[in-house]
């Protein structure tokens, strides 16, 4: 099964076991029914962005610099200065 067969499964479950509670055909208490089911995908939702929020921000937070990515970062960018120069374009 690919990753997007599975997404595509895992979603329509969920979006299954919504609609059976959302149209009552899972019995819940009354308060539960009114109050609660009707918000349940806003909740989701809201929870989804603050995951990603939360992960993101770790991620900046523990970034790590590449030393060796930065050299060959400004190699290059010398190398592109040095071929621009040969064609008589003023870089500097």
């Amino acid at each position: 099964m690919t990753r997007a067969q599975q997404t595509i499964s895992i979603g329509l479950l969920i979006t299954s076991l919504y609609l059976a509670l959302y149209l009552q055909l899972v019995p819940l208490p009354e308060l539960v029914q009114t109050e609660i089911v009707p918000v349940l995908p806003f909740w989701a939702l809201v929870s989804f962005g603050a995951y990603l929020l939360f992960r993101l921000g770790w991620n900046v937070m523990t970034f790590h610099d590449v030393p060796e990515a930065h050299k060959e970062l400004v190699a290059e960018i010398e190398l592109a200065k040095a071929d621009l120069r040969r064609l008589g374009v003023d870089v500097d």
